[in-house]
C-alpha cells in the first residue's frame, strides 16, 4: 500500500468515526468542535481528489461560517443539553433497519444513474480547465437558475435575521 492510499483510508475512517462521535455527544458545543475537526477531515478527502477548490470552500464555509453560526445560535437559545438525544439505548430494530434500508436504496439509485452514462465534461476537457473555471462554467452556463434559487434561498433568511435583529433592539 502506497502512502496516499494510506492518508486516504485515514481521511476517510477518521471521518465516519468523527461523524458518530459528532451525533452522539451530549453537550452541544463539543459537538460543533467535533464536527470542525469533521470538517478539516472531509476538506482532506476533497485534496486527495484533486478538488482544491472543494476543500477551499469545505474550510471557508463550512467551518468558518456555519460552526460560528451554529455556536452563536446555541448560545443565543441557552440551549442545555438533552440527555435523551444521545441515549443509544432508545434505538429500536425498526427504526435502525429503516436506515440501513434508507441508505441501501440511495446506494441503488447512485449506481443505476450513473451506469453506462457519458457526460459532455470528458477526462481531457475537464484536464484542460482549473476547477474554479470549470464550475463557473457550469454554474453559469447549464446551472444558472438552480444558482439563482440558492441566492434566494440564502437571501431571504439574511433579511429576516436583520429583521429580527432590529425588532429586538427595539424593545
Amino acid at each position: 500500500m502506497s502512502i496516499p492510499i494510506l492518508f486516504f483510508a485515514y481521511f476517510a475512517i477518521a471521518s465516519i468515526v468523527l461523524s458518530l462521535i459528532v451525533v452522539t455527544r451530549k453537550n452541544y458545543i463539543h459537538a460543533v468542535l467535533w464536527t470542525l475537526l469533521l470538517f478539516v477531515h472531509i476538506s482532506g478527502i476533497y485534496l486527495f481528489l484533486n478538488a482544491e477548490f472543494f476543500a477551499m470552500i469545505q474550510m471557508i464555509v463550512y467551518a468558518g461560517a456555519i460552526l460560528v453560526m451554529l455556536i452563536f445560535v446555541i448560545m443565543l437559545l441557552n440551549v442545555k443539553h438533552e440527555d435523551h438525544l444521545s441515549d443509544l439505548s432508545s434505538l429500536s430494530i425498526p427504526k435502525v433497519f429503516f436506515v440501513f434500508c434508507a441508505l441501501g436504496i440511495l446506494v441503488l439509485a447512485l449506481q443505476a444513474s450513473y451506469l453506462n452514462t457519458t457526460g459532455k465534461f470528458s477526462i481531457d476537457f475537464v484536464n484542460t480547465f482549473s476547477d474554479a473555471k470549470l464550475l463557473g462554467q457550469v454554474f453559469y452556463s447549464e446551472a444558472n437558475l438552480p444558482l439563482i434559487i440558492m441566492g434566494v434561498v440564502l437571501f431571504v433568511p439574511m433579511i429576516a435575521a436583520i429583521v429580527l435583529a432590529g425588532k429586538r433592539s427595539d424593545e
